[in-house]
C-alpha cells in the first residue's frame, strides 16, 4: 500500500471530470493515503483551470478528512523551449508543478526535438516532476532526460493511467521500463502516480506497482511512502 498520490485531477481539468476537491480528498481518506496532490490541467487545455482557479489554491484548506493536501498543476509543455501555460506570479503560489506534453498543445515532434522540450522545461524552478514522458507518440531519449533530472531536481512519474487497460496512450510498458533502467543508473527517485481524473482511480497503483516490482526497483528509491523526503523534494526551488 502506498500512502502519497501527486497526479489527481478535479473538475477545474475538464475533461469530462466532475469531481470537486473536496470529493477527491474523501476517497483519499477511503483509500488509506496520508498526502494528496491536486495537480489540474494548466489554461491551455480546453474548459480547464483558469488562472483565478489557480491563484485561488494558496487559499484552500491544506487538510481535509484527515489527509493533507497540496495544491499544484500539470502544465502543458508547449514547444521545444520548454515554454508552459501558466505565468511565473501564479506558479509560485503552488506547492510544485508537473510539466507534461499533451497531443492538444503540441504537434509530434522527432525524438531529438521531444527530448529538448524536456530538458529545457526542467529549467523552470517550479517544474519537480515530468508527467507520462512514457507515451510512445512523442520518443524520446530517456537516458539523456534522467541524465539531467537528477542534475536538475526532477523526478519522473511510473504513470498508472498509461499502463492500465483503460489507459489510451498505447503501449507504453518498455518506455516505463527503460525509464526505471536509467532512474536506477544514476540513482534518481521515482513517484508513481495514478492520473485519477476524478475519484475512481485515487491511490489505485495496481500497473505500475507491478511494473516496478518487474523491474525489480528499489523500494527505498519510490518516494510515495517517504512524504517528509517527498515534501522536502516538491517544495525545493
Amino acid at each position: 500500500m502506498y500512502l502519497s498520490d501527486m497526479h489527481t485531477h478535479s473538475i477545474a481539468s475538464g475533461h469530462g471530470t466532475v469531481c470537486t476537491i473536496s470529493e477527491m480528498v474523501k476517497k483519499a481518506a477511503q483509500q488509506k493515503l496520508k498526502l494528496l496532490g491536486i495537480t489540474d490541467h494548466g489554461p491551455a487545455t480546453m474548459a480547464a483551470g483558469t488562472p483565478s482557479y489557480f491563484r485561488n489554491l494558496s487559499i484552500c484548506p491544506r487538510k481535509r478528512f484527515g489527509v493533507e493536501v497540496l495544491y499544484g498543476i500539470e502544465l502543458n509543455i508547449l514547444d521545444t523551449e520548454g515554454s508552459v501555460d501558466l505565468e511565473e506570479d501564479l506558479l509560485s503560489r503552488l506547492d510544485y508543478a508537473i510539466a507534461s506534453i499533451h497531443c492538444y498543445t503540441y504537434s509530434r515532434k522527432s525524438k531529438e526535438e521531444n527530448t529538448r522540450a524536456y530538458l529545457n522545461v526542467m529549467k523552470n524552478p517550479h517544474v519537480k516532476i515530468l508527467g507520462h514522458c512514457d507515451n510512445p507518440k512523442f520518443p524520446a531519449d530517456y537516458d539523456t532526460i534522467v541524465r539531467h533530472a537528477k542534475e536538475n531536481g526532477v523526478i519522473l512519474e511510473i504513470n498508472e493511467a498509461s499502463l492500465a487497460p483503460y489507459g489510451y496512450r498505447g503501449d507504453t510498458r518498455a518506455n516505463s521500463m527503460e525509464i526505471l533502467q536509467c532512474c536506477r543508473k544514476y540513482e534518481l527517485p521515482i513517484l508513481l502516480s495514478s492520473d485519477s481524473h476524478g475519484t475512481k482511480h485515487i491511490g489505485d497503483f495496481t500497473y505500475s506497482a507491478d511494473m516496478v516490482h518487474q523491474a525489480m526497483f528499489p523500494e527505498s528509491m519510490i518516494l510515495n511512502n517517504q512524504i517528509p523526503r517527498l515534501k522536502v523534494f516538491l517544495q525545493t526551488r
